[in-house]
């Protein structure tokens, strides 16, 4: 399993947020994902946003906690990563 999070460091809703990504597959991503109990809605694109509260319960699942460059480019390299332009509709 290649189930990657990264530290919850990113600031919204009153709390922090990581993300949950995979380097193999988003199938495999969507699966984890629904195993956790992770709403779809939480899912951007090529990631899942998670708050720190769930940080370890999902470590403890099988995720591999990582830092936030680790994750940048492990997700690059799997050719998953969804560009910013490309979110935006612009690529």
């Amino acid at each position: 399993m290649s189930i990657l999070i990264d530290e919850p460091i990113w600031p919204a809703h009153d709390t922090v947020w990581a993300h949950l990504v995979s380097d193999a597959s988003y199938d495999e991503l969507h699966e984890f994902a629904s195993r956790a109990g992770i709403p779809r809605r939480a899912f951007d694109h090529d990631h899942y946003d998670v708050p720190a509260a769930r940080h370890a319960e999902l470590v403890a699942l099988g995720a591999t906690a990582v830092g936030g460059k680790e994750l940048a480019l492990r997700l690059e390299a799997s050719g998953l990563r969804v560009s910013q332009r490309r979110k935006r509709g612009l690529a």
